[in-house]
């Protein structure tokens, strides 16, 4: 019998529910897994803002050392979590198929409302995303965006016990663990964008293992990475991080893929949208084209602005 693999994941409900679906992959193909689980800064440290904790990989970092010290054969992440730079003897094997990228809205059960339009003005809308912040206002300036952090469990406790009116999760998570019932309503792409990768589960492994790497790739959906790629090429052309409000989706249509992509400051009071046709041989260029033109119509300096307020290093030229 072939030893156990390893599969590291966070810890909470929905990470869980993520690597068991990766288990069951396995076990179809005659591979036997075993669970490793793990608490990352993020999960940690609850009463922070997730900007304000600054770091990348706050949702990773744990997992990405396990691997790389042989704790782990196998990291399961939300590919949203994942940073675009990797360490370098790490590697993207695979992601699986997509669940429903987009975000949703939650209403608490009290508020008679049933979409974005029809919160009462003054409303607190929870979410601890800087993208979902900035959109949020650029549509109604006159909510209250509240930080609700937390997993999807605690996160719906909170807006039934009415801490908010109502919050912003992504579709895939209560999707996943089988929380649909929640749901208000959907925020439907491209008026409302989600983060890069979204929905999507990815699997990282060492770049050197060549056993786990074809392993993982045999569950690869190259549809889902084709998109990712792209979407994830568009948010490291544009620098961005947990610190800067970011969304990007690439959406079939009856002529082929577009990739849609904003930027934005904080306050939602400036917001750069474009979109560009996804080259199918090399998504990544789509996406550093869009960032590219982005640039060109106002990009650079939302993401100046957003240096200068948090006083980070300008990058360096390489």
């Amino acid at each position: 019998m072939s030893e156990l693999i390893r599969v590291g994941t966070r810890s909470s409900a929905l990470a869980l529910r993520q690597a068991k679906i990766v288990q069951a992959e396995l076990h179809l193909r005659g591979v036997e897994s075993e669970l490793v689980t793990f608490k990352t800064v993020g999960d940690k440290r609850l009463d922070e803002p997730l900007s304000a904790i600054g770091a990348k990989g706050l949702f990773t970092k744990e997992l990405e050392i396990a691997l790389l010290k042989k704790k782990i054969d196998l990291a399961v992440h939300s590919l949203k979590d994942l940073p675009t730079e990797s360490p370098a003897d790490l590697h993207l094997a695979a992601v699986l198929p997509r669940e429903d990228p987009r975000d949703v809205l939650v209403v608490n059960h009290r508020i008679d409302a049933q979409s974005l339009d029809d919160l009462p003005a003054g409303s607190r809308v929870g979410t601890s995303s800087l993208r979902r912040r900035a959109q949020l206002l650029a549509l109604r300036p006159d909510l209250e965006v509240a930080e609700l952090r937390g997993n999807v469990p605690t996160r719906l406790m909170k807006i039934d016990e009415g801490r908010v009116h109502a919050a912003i999760l992504a579709a895939a998570g209560l999707h996943r663990l089988g929380s649909q019932q929640h749901i208000t309503c959907y925020l439907d792409a491209p008026a409302w964008l989600p983060a890069a990768g979204q929905g999507a589960i990815a699997l990282q492994t060492r770049a050197d293992d060549d056993r786990i790497v074809s392993l993982a790739f045999m569950m690869n959906d190259a549809h889902t990475l084709r998109a990712v790629r792209a979407e994830r090429a568009f948010l490291a052309a544009l620098e961005g991080g947990c610190q800067v409000p970011i969304g990007a989706l690439a959406i079939d249509g009856p002529t082929g893929a577009t990739l849609h992509g904003l930027i934005a400051d904080m306050q939602g009071s400036r917001v750069v949208r474009g979109s560009i046709a996804l080259e199918l041989d090399d998504p990544q260029l789509s996406g550093i084209r869009l960032a590219n033109q982005l640039r060109g119509e106002g990009a650079s300096e939302i993401l100046e602005g957003l240096r200068r307020a948090a006083h980070l290093p300008a990058p360096q030229p390489e």
